[in-house]
């Protein structure tokens, strides 16, 4: 499944690299783009594991960006 997040707090190339590599480590998720001039990351994720929107969502949280 593919999925925009939209989010605020993605200012950064840093804050870009940190996003990447945290919703890349989510299990189930198989690509992750977070593009700071559209304040949005694109995930490809498996949709099957359990609660993954959840960890992604955390995960990005957990980077000091908000998603709305």
């Amino acid at each position: 499944m593919e999925k925009k997040i939209y989010c605020v707090g993605i200012d950064d190339d840093a804050v870009v690299a940190k996003v990447n590599a945290a919703v890349a480590a989510v299990a189930g998720v198989s690509d992750v783009t977070a593009n700071a001039d559209k304040a949005q990351v694109l995930v490809h994720f498996d949709e099957s594991v359990a609660g993954i929107e959840d960890a992604i969502n955390a995960a990005i949280d957990a980077c000091g960006v908000m998603v709305l």
